[in-house]
């Protein structure tokens, strides 16, 4: 399956024009219309997804205090 993929806008009379598609006449292609504003509160969702992430000390013991069995 060959991917294609362009970004346009909506014109007032609601029409979806696309130009120049590297594709044959007659042949059969599927049409996913995707929201930007609905990936961009996505995005706004998880503030951190895609983040480097940085450990400081990641074998030092965790609560070692709490433990009642070290008590």
């Amino acid at each position: 399956m060959q991917t294609y993929r362009v970004e346009t806008t909506i014109s007032q009379n609601r029409v979806l024009t696309l130009r120049g598609i590297p594709f044959s006449p007659g042949e059969r292609v599927e049409v996913i219309i995707l929201n930007h504003s609905r990936q961009l509160e996505g995005r706004l969702r998880y503030p951190l997804h895609g983040k480097p992430v940085r450990y400081i000390r990641p074998f030092d013991s965790v609560a070692e205090d709490e433990w009642q069995a070290l008590r």
